[in-house]
Parts: C-alpha cells; structure tokens; sequence
C-alpha cells in the first residue's frame, strides 16, 4: 500500500514538471501582450532619413508611425559632415550625394541599422544602390531601405515591400493609413513655409517668425495621427498670422526654381530662403516635395508653358519652367535659379529661363552650389541682385 502511493506521488511530481516545463515553453500570448512583444522587438531597429531641409518631422513620422520603428535624428551638420561625404564619395558625382554621404556616415556612427534613402526623379533615384555599396566597403553592417525598389509594382506592391523589409508583422491598412498621413503633413509642411517665406520678412519684432516656425516644427514632430498633424498646423498657423507685420505697399519679390535638393535644402543653398527675408524679400518657391510628388501633374504644367517647351525635358525642368512663367506673369521683381553643380536637367533649363527672364524683362540670377561655394560670396552677389531690383523699381515708380 505504501509503495503504491510513492508510486502515484511520484508520477504526480513528474507530470507536474513536465506540464510546467510545457508551458513554459510553449506559452502563446493573448493579442495585447502579442502586440506589445511585436512594437518592442521592432523598436530595437534605429532608423535614420538624410538632412533635408524642414522634412525631419515627416520622416519622423514615417518610421514611428509607419515602420514602427524607432528614429535616430541626427543632429545639425558641421563642416566634418561635407568633409565626410567628399571624402567617400566620386569627385564628379553631384553635391546631393556627397552630402547625403556625410549624412549616412554619421548616422551608422551613432548606431542606425536600417537607412532611408527616398530616391529622386533624376540620378538620385539610382544612388541608393551606389552609396550602399560604398558603405558597406567601408565596413558599416545596416539595411538600406531604398525608396526605388518595388515602385514598378505599383503604390501598394511598393507600400508591401517596404513593409516586408523593415517590419513585416505590420499590418497593411495600418501602414496605407499612416502613410497617407505622412504625405498629408509633408503638404501642411509646405503649405506653412510658402506662409512663412511670404511673410517673415515684415515682422515687426525680428525672431517671431522664427519661433513660431521652431514651434510649429517641434508640434509636428510629437504627431502620431493625421488628426494630431491638423492639430498642429492650425496651432502654428494661428501663431504665424498673429504676429505683428509691417508689410510694404509694394515689396521686393523673388521667386526660387530649381533642383529639388539645392533649391529646397538649406544646408545645400546655404539658407537661402532666411538670407533673402532678412534682406526684407518676399520669398516665394513652387518647387518644394508635395508640388512634384504629391500634387505633380506633368502634362498640366507643360501645357501653361507651350510657349517654351514642347516636350517633358527631365525630372524638375517643367516644374522648374512653369515656376518662372507663373513668376512673371505675377509681376515678380526678380528670379533666383538655385543648382547643384553637374545637374543636367536644370543646365538644360537655363537657355529656357533666359528667353523667359528676356521676354519678360526680369533679371534671373543663376546660383551653382558645389561644396567650395561659400558664404560670403553668395551674400555678396544675393545683394547685388537685391540692389538692381530695388533700383528697377524705383525708375519705374519715377
């Protein structure tokens, strides 16, 4: 009888070790802490965007709310950056490259696994494989999400592979949703720098527009949802056109064209747009990243120009054309042509821009940006331009 209930004793101890081992080890989840083990293992991938211009909060939002991922900004360039990028990049590749070079390097330096590179309409969209390869010569080990793989597939099979590299246990709705919200403030993003560019330069009290640019851009960056973006654009909006402006009767106004990277980034054209506002101009620039991706309708803007070009000429020279005639035919006082060095879609654009500058009778000055051009030399010619226009103007008030 004894021995009988050692035996069940016993057995009752082994099944019970078992059973637990068991569980222990093939426990699943409920949905909640599935979700959350799913958000925590794919926030271990750091993901990092290049400098470009006021678009840091969209990419922001692409890799939180988007991938799921967590996103390494990188803090402001310095002269090692562009040393960097000349460093490991052609001597006659364009300047975006090398700039996007000393980008890259500095993000892997603080430990990004995963790069975004969104590509381009013209050789940008081919240096994603270029300067991967360069990269991973140098030593780095990361994923490169480039923006150019799987876009034949169309905007859905693209959305599938990108999630499938990054993150594949997104869902697709959830990251269709999110994307398009993404695009939705990359618009508001642009639509409050053609209100601050058009007007900052008339503030009453120096630095408000500033700040409430600065504090727009901090709201943006907490957004998660496309409601939080409307949030946060009316707020700064709010902010923007409470500020106190002593705006002339008759204002100096200067519309920007060019290539999409130098005309827009203000560590490529050496900020442009805050040296014209503090010269007290009215700034103004169609070519910015919702007007060619979002809203880009090539065959429109062809035709409002029929009077110069025939045919589609490359990836920003339309654009490019189209801004300019809008520019004259609104009574502009002057033109800025803004480029990279080596970019042939917009020395294509040049001769054009002269017919245009020469029909119209406004002065077009041509900026060529390489990584030697330097600061007191543009502000140099930028005042003489301003100068000539104010002096135009005047003779023509006389």
């Amino acid at each position: 009888m004894q021995d009988d209930v050692n035996d069940i004793t016993s057995e009752q101890i082994r099944s019970k070790v078992v059973f637990e081992r068991s569980s222990k080890r093939h426990h699943i989840p409920g949905p909640a802490l599935l979700k959350k083990f799913k958000r925590d293992r794919h926030k271990t991938h750091r993901v990092s965007v290049f400098r470009y211009a006021y678009y840091d909060p969209a990419f922001k939002f692409f890799v939180e709310q988007v991938l799921d991922c967590e996103y390494l900004a990188l803090p402001p360039s310095t002269k090692r950056t562009m040393e960097l990028g000349i460093q490991n990049s052609a001597d006659d590749v364009c300047t975006p490259f090398k700039h996007m070079m000393g980008d890259w390097i500095e993000a892997l330096e603080l430990g990004a696994d995963i790069l975004v590179q969104v590509g381009g309409p013209c050789r940008l969209g081919y240096y994603g494989e270029a300067q991967e390869s360069i990269l991973r010569d140098m030593g780095y080990n990361f994923t490169m999400l480039n923006f150019s793989h799987g876009i034949e597939q169309g905007y859905f099979g693209w959305g599938k592979e990108v999630l499938k590299t990054v993150n594949p246990d997104i869902g697709i709705a959830h990251g269709v949703k999110q994307l398009l919200a993404c695009g939705h403030m990359l618009t508001k993003l642009d639509q409050a720098r053609d209100f601050y560019m058009a007007n900052a330069a008339f503030e009453v009290k120096r630095g408000e527009f500033r700040a409430a640019w600065d504090a727009l851009m901090d709201d943006m960056r907490a957004c998660e949802t496309k409601h939080d973006i409307d949030e946060a654009y009316s707020r700064g909006m709010e902010r923007m056109r409470a500020i106190e402006s002593n705006r002339p009767k008759d204002p100096i106004r200067i519309g920007i064209v060019g290539e999409i990277y130098t005309a827009i980034d203000g560590d490529s054209n050496l900020d442009l747009d805050e040296k014209l506002i503090d010269m007290g101009v009215e700034v103004h620039r169609m070519i910015n990243f919702s007007n060619r991706y979002t809203h880009y309708n090539e065959p429109n803007l062809r035709r409002g120009v029929s009077d110069y070009v025939r045919y589609d000429m490359g990836p920003t020279s339309t654009i490019t054309i189209a801004a300019a005639k809008k520019y004259v035919d609104a009574g502009f006082d002057g033109i800025i042509h803004a480029k990279c060095a080596g970019c042939t879609p917009e020395i294509d654009c040049i001769p054009t821009l002269r017919r245009i500058g020469e029909d119209a009778r406004v002065p077009i000055l041509y900026l060529t940006y390489d990584t030697e051009t330097s600061d007191t030399g543009l502000m140099t010619r930028l005042e003489a331009f301003y100068d000539m226009l104010a002096m135009k103007k005047e003779k023509i008030r006389k």
